[in-house]
């Protein structure tokens, strides 16, 4: 491989890699938020449990993520100068924005949520998780404005070699960002709704104690997980009306219009530099595509049955062949949203900026034996982060709710008549 290759790769990595961690903390969030208001507004002890639980499971997914996500803003600076010096003007703002709300609001006010179990009362506690969950979105907002500026570039100029804001609205309301906000944020619902179904299948196939507990977290992964679905359908759906010319074609696996595309893209863009050595493999665009549609078949094939047996107390509590199905469906949701990453970045390439700057401009001037280590090192240490957190997260999940006291209780007056605080 030479150079854009390793580096192409290593970002395909570190990206993909991250996102697998990112579309699990947006989904539980927004669960979560949904427990800890039907808690907080009926003060039913079950669902208070449930917070804890499932709230113990988001944190450790939230903190290995923020670990990937350094990872792969160090890699980003280090790998891609020549999009920073095109694009900075335009790109800085927004992903200063999700570094600022990710690593400063959002971590913060989860510190609040963590620690302030006992010490805040249930409407405070309730809204610093709100805080937590809407700044999770925001985050998830402000990176794919930067992302949809390059798959579609607008609001901005080329002015001595460089791109100008001109308009910075275009930008923030750019369809491209503002469908896949969508679907990206459903993609995410759908996979928390799914692991949340399957955790809760695996304790019910088992005859656990804690029957009730899982018999309401079972139902309200299954009838958020049906509608997250049709909403990433129809998010997704309406992506495609701004997908590039040339990735349709790629898609459609029709190379003849491919490569009558890129002709005038080089006309375009005024030189070949990087056009002619990077295209995209047509197999690896349609195999994320394909992956991508098949994994919703399935899913929805799942969801919709899952969402009749959900009203049958007794499906819930003694089906178990229906529990093994929802098991073997949690990792559905994370090939999806890979499949659908792989279609997206890898088929608008050579570009980085659409039309606007090639892979090859984009690369800071490394020789192949660094990016050999660098992704060596990156590789390892996402494969470390991942088992990791698949290992921490299946042990917690096994281990089910742990009592300890309501989140619901008001905090006493005096420090000594206060239950101690219950860590994750």
């Amino acid at each position: 491989m030479d150079t854009p290759d390793l580096a192409r790769l290593q970002f395909a990595l570190t990206a993909g890699g991250h996102f697998l961690f990112v579309a699990l903390t947006l989904g539980l969030a927004t669960l979560i938020a949904i427990m800890q208001t039907r808690a907080t507004l009926t003060r039913s002890a079950v669902h208070g449990r449930m917070i804890r639980f499932w709230g113990r499971l988001y944190v450790i997914n939230y903190a290995m993520g923020i670990v990937t996500g350094l990872v792969m803003e160090f890699q980003l600076g280090m790998a891609w100068s020549g999009l920073t010096h095109f694009a900075g003007n335009v790109l800085g703002g927004s992903l200063a924005m999700e570094t600022l709300v990710a690593f400063f609001v959002e971590s913060t006010f989860l510190g609040l949520w963590i620690f302030g179990w006992d010490r805040l009362n249930r409407w405070a506690h309730l809204g610093v998780f709100w805080v937590v969950t809407l700044t999770a979105y925001a985050s998830a907002y402000w990176v794919l404005v930067a992302n949809g500026f390059m798959q579609n570039p607008v609001g901005a100029e080329v002015s001595g070699g460089v791109l100008r804001l001109t308009d910075a609205a275009a930008v923030l309301g750019n369809p491209t960002a503002l469908t896949a906000f969508g679907h990206v944020l459903s993609a995410s619902l759908v996979a928390g709704a799914f692991f949340v179904t399957g955790v809760s299948a695996y304790h019910l196939r088992r005859r656990t104690a804690e029957r009730e507990f899982f018999r309401r977290s079972l139902r309200i992964g299954v009838f958020t997980g049906l509608p997250a679905l049709l909403a990433a359908a129809a998010f997704g759906g309406a992506s495609f009306v701004f997908v590039q010319p040339t990735k349709e074609a790629l898609f459609e696996g029709d190379a003849a219009e491919f490569a009558r595309l890129q002709a005038e893209a080089v006309t375009a863009h005024g030189s070949a530099t990087g056009l002619a050595d990077h295209l995209p493999p047509m197999g690896l665009v349609q195999a994320g595509a394909i992956l991508m549609f098949v994994a919703f078949v399935v899913m929805l094939l799942i969801a919709v049955p899952s969402a009749l047996l959900a009203l049958s107390r007794r499906a819930v509590l003694g089906m178990r062949s229906w529990h093994l199905v929802l098991i073997a469906a949690v990792p559905l949701p994370f090939a999806a949203v890979l499949g659908g990453w792989v279609f997206r970045e890898v088929g608008r390439q050579p570009w980085v900026v659409y039309g606007l700057l090639t892979t090859e401009e984009a690369l800071s001037d490394l020789s192949p034996g660094t990016l050999r280590f660098s992704l060596t090192a990156f590789a390892a240490l996402f494969a470390l982060l991942v088992a990791a957190n698949v290992w921490m997260l299946a042990r917690n999940a096994r281990r089910g709710p742990v009592d300890a006291p309501s989140l619901l209780d008001e905090p006493s007056d005096t420090p000594a008549e206060r239950a101690p605080a219950a860590a994750f």
